[in-house]
């Protein structure tokens, strides 16, 4: 078994049992050491070779990679920095990310371009809000929509609305590990039809898509900025692994 997974069994695990409070939160996850093996970066850190965006709403600047929205670029539709160096199938992906007080992003895989509309992906979602309150779920842009809340694993058949058949802990609980205003680590593993986001060492949210028509097994990877106030979203140390 390797060490991710055996990290996100021990959440799963634990996530449901009863504690003195801390105990889970001292003890798990596992410190994961030496993990980079087959990691690979996607973004040189000083420009945009590799990617494709909106020249206005998206720049390269001291190693981050920024998008950002002022009163002059008032979007009318989300807009995404569209990665084209291969398509994702089995993977994971690491990042960091910081967020402005204000705004809505996200980080599409799998993910189709919507045709006619340039620059727009439609697909899996690992949801990152200024606020918080969507942070760590996985959402579908512009199809199923909600496919799994922040603490939820879920299985969706043909068909059917996504059924909840874990809980990975407490909404609020996992809420307060992301830090608002700072660098918050982001982990996604997504293999076959089994899609898990991680922030902050904590597995924030699981999807198990068994729904063969709609479900998506490869696809483009985007970067989001969101319709709304003017917004700030920046990424650094992105790393892409095949499995």
């Amino acid at each position: 078994m390797t060490t991710p997974y055996r990290m996100l069994i021990l959440t799963v695990v634990f996530a449901g049992m009863t504690a003195a409070p801390g105990f889970c939160q001292a003890a798990f996850p596992e410190p994961i050491g030496g993990d980079e093996a087959g990691f690979q970066p996607i973004f040189d850190g000083k420009s945009l070779n590799g990617w494709e965006g909106d020249a206005r709403l998206w720049r390269a600047e001291g190693g981050t990679l920024i998008g950002e929205i002022t009163p002059a670029t008032l979007l009318k539709q989300n807009s995404f920095l569209i990665w084209r160096g291969g398509v994702t199938r089995d993977f994971e992906l690491k990042l960091e990310y910081r967020m402005s007080a204000e705004g809505n992003s996200g980080i599409n895989y799998r993910s189709d371009e919507v045709p006619g509309v340039p620059l727009a992906l439609r697909g899996y979602q690992a949801d990152i809000d200024s606020k918080d309150q969507w942070t760590g779920q996985n959402y579908e842009e512009r199809g199923r929509t909600f496919l799994a809340l922040r603490g939820q694993m879920t299985r969706i058949e043909a068909g059917k609305k996504p059924r909840v058949i874990a809980s990975l802990g407490d909404n609020d609980r996992l809420k307060s590990f992301i830090k608002q205003g700072d660098w918050n680590e982001c982990h996604l593993i997504v293999r076959g039809n089994t899609l898990i986001h991680i922030l902050n060492g904590q597995t924030m949210s699981i999807v198990i898509d068994d729904d063969g028509a709609n479900r998506k097994m490869e696809g483009l990877l985007g970067l989001q900025v969101h319709v709304g106030p003017p917004m700030k979203i920046e990424f650094r140390n992105i790393r892409f692994k095949k499995l």
